[in-house]
């Protein structure tokens, strides 16, 4: 059987490591959809395809379409922390989306060691110096923001010297043997070494841990909220 869109489009994923779930929440397909799709040899609406290509600007519309040409229209490089995107004649800057769930992967993203690869990438008019974007996980500061959200950060090197009391923060946090990822605002606590971590929800309580067991942390310089994925 000739191969589809369905199974180049999958084969674009697995090219990129993007997992399935996420892909389908970045297009505004339901969950499971597009398995489906694939398993039965279904199509895919011309209104999926076109917000496929624009999710993932690097794909080679003819490729996905017809499957002639190359798979990718041009390359992704990490160059230092900053992501570009290159073309023959321009070149531009997109901030990288992550899809982490799991602590472990949230350090490693956070860290200085990123291994961690981008589901799709992000335009945010007038920002400058960021690291990426990822989804947020829970409701800590609802409504300001909510689980679903995209939060654009920038790392935070040199903890100590580089805080800025009372802004958001996203933290990772290893303390007693227990890992935390947490999204808060980060305000001076009275105890000396020590930080509070305030939710702007109010069912969430203040935290307070030692400066020292903050691993990692960056700074949320923008959000974005989809409030609709059909």
């Amino acid at each position: 059987m000739a191969e589809n869109t369905l199974k180049r489009i999958k084969q674009y994923l697995d090219y990129k490591g993007i997992r399935i779930r996420a892909f389908e929440r970045v297009v505004g397909m339901s969950n499971g959809s597009f398995a489906s799709q694939l398993k039965n040899d279904k199509t895919i609406g011309v209104d999926k395809l076109e917000n496929i290509l624009q999710q993932y600007p690097d794909i080679n519309s003819e490729w996905l379409l017809k499957g002639n040409g190359d798979m990718l229209l041009y390359d992704t490089v990490n160059e230092g922390r900053a992501f570009y995107r290159k073309t023959e004649k321009t070149q531009s800057r997109n901030i990288p989306v992550y899809d982490v769930e799991t602590t472990a992967e949230i350090a490693d993203l956070l860290g200085e060691t990123n291994s961690q690869r981008p589901i799709s990438f992000l335009n945010v008019p007038r920002i400058s110096q960021y690291d990426g974007a990822l989804y947020l996980l829970d409701d800590s500061m609802y409504p300001l923001l909510k689980s679903g959200d995209i939060v654009v950060y920038k790392k935070i090197d040199n903890l100590e010297n580089n805080i800025i009391w009372g802004e958001m923060y996203l933290i990772y946090v290893s303390s007693d043997n227990n890992e935390f990822f947490l999204i808060r605002y980060l305000k001076q606590s009275e105890r000396e070494g020590y930080a509070q971590f305030t939710a702007y929800n109010s069912h969430y309580q203040t935290l307070e841990y030692p400066i020292s067991s903050i691993k990692a942390i960056a700074l949320v310089k923008a959000s974005v909220r989809v409030n609709s994925l059909f």
